[in-house]
């Protein structure tokens, strides 16, 4: 995580405090705002916390733009990025912008709250559960529509998908980049989460250790289930595995949050992560909010260890259909299924997901 929290002197208060940047990975410049802004916030969300007081936007504008394309495309980007905010119960008082060779928005994200406020990464412990907010694949799906027009990289993955498939794909990958951790956040404080970080940059398996070597108890996390967006695993392999998606090690854009929650607490939270709306003023409801059900899944456990993370030899992969679709699919699992919490603890404790 990027999180810093700063002790304040007065009331017990908090400053937590996140920066990101995000370089362009999709062709809508209002899209990519929007992701940017998600990405930022969600460091805050990790700790659990749903409101943020200011947020700063950090912007690039390329010095290889010409005059019509840079007055076109920035100000999308702005709109988007303040869209967001705004979706987030808060809104852009300033920034910097600077000429670069590249397109780079980022942001700066900040509150002051109390410490009951925010949840610390560190409390995890043996027989705890992890559950995983987003679906894995955004770098494939990403990488997969730039091939479309790119005739020998399409050449080797033509065979595994369809021209409709990446389109659905990466759709599907835009709309989860976007989609803020906003009700994840507040669901941490109902169901008792005991430490969480959102997954970017290092993929999964690199920010599962990340967040191991943070706690204080003796323990490892153990990762036996994959959500990926439909056909990315099918993507990945033809292309010999060189983004390491099934190893965990592919690199996400504004991804869910990883969280450790008590055993009994987890198939609850997946339900309600799917039947839940954030109103307007961060509170949960079922009617009225202006988010949408997430989906989530129980994908590992938490064992004794010395803190460290690691992918079982044969984790079970959740294609993770686009909206629309009819159900998802288990690889190595002849059944279709629409439970998208599958399998539940206890399955896992038994080995039952291999």
């Amino acid at each position: 995580m990027d999180s810093c929290v700063i002790p304040l002197r007065h009331g017990g208060l908090s400053l937590v405090q996140t920066t990101d940047f995000f370089y362009p990975l999709v062709e809508d410049p209002y899209m990519m705002g929007r992701i940017a802004c998600a990405n930022v916030l969600s460091d805050l969300y990790a700790m659990g916390i749903t409101e943020c007081d200011n947020m700063l936007m950090l912007l690039s504008v390329s010095q290889k733009m010409n005059d019509k394309d840079r007055e076109r495309v920035m100000p999308l980007m702005i709109k988007g990025f303040r869209d967001a905010a705004e979706e987030g119960g808060t809104s852009v008082t300033g920034g910097q912008t600077v000429v670069n060779p590249w397109i780079i928005i980022g942001g700066v994200a900040t509150v002051v709250c109390q410490p009951n406020d925010f949840i610390m990464p560190d409390s995890a412990v043996p027989g705890d559960v992890l559950v995983l907010t987003k679906p894995l694949g955004t770098q494939v799906a990403v990488n997969a529509h730039q091939w479309l027009d790119m005739p020998d990289k399409w050449n080797k993955i033509k065979l595994v998908v369809t021209r409709d498939e990446v389109e659905q794909a990466y759709q599907e990958a835009m709309f989860n980049m976007a989609t803020l951790n906003r009700t994840a956040a507040a669901l941490m404080h109902t169901f008792n989460a005991h430490a969480a970080t959102d997954i970017t940059g290092f993929g999964i398996l690199g920010h599962a250790r990340n967040l191991a070597r943070q706690q204080r108890s003796d323990v490892a996390f153990v990762i036996h289930n994959l959500p990926i967006i439909a056909k990315m695993t099918a993507i990945s392999k033809a292309c010999g595995n060189r983004f390491g998606l099934l190893q965990g090690t592919s690199s996400e854009t504004s991804g869910g949050l990883l969280i450790c929650l008590p055993r009994e607490q987890a198939a609850r939270f997946c339900a309600e992560m799917k039947s839940c709306r954030l109103g307007a003023g961060g509170q949960l409801g079922q009617e009225g909010g202006t988010g949408e059900g997430q989906q989530a899944w129980i994908i590992g456990i938490v064992e004794k260890g010395n803190r460290c993370a690691r992918i079982i030899d044969k984790p079970r992969i959740i294609e993770v259909p686009p909206r629309g679709s009819i159900s998802g699919i288990q690889e190595g699992n002849n059944s279709s299924t629409n439970n998208t919490n599958a399998p539940s603890p206890s399955e896992i404790q038994s080995g039952g997901v291999n």
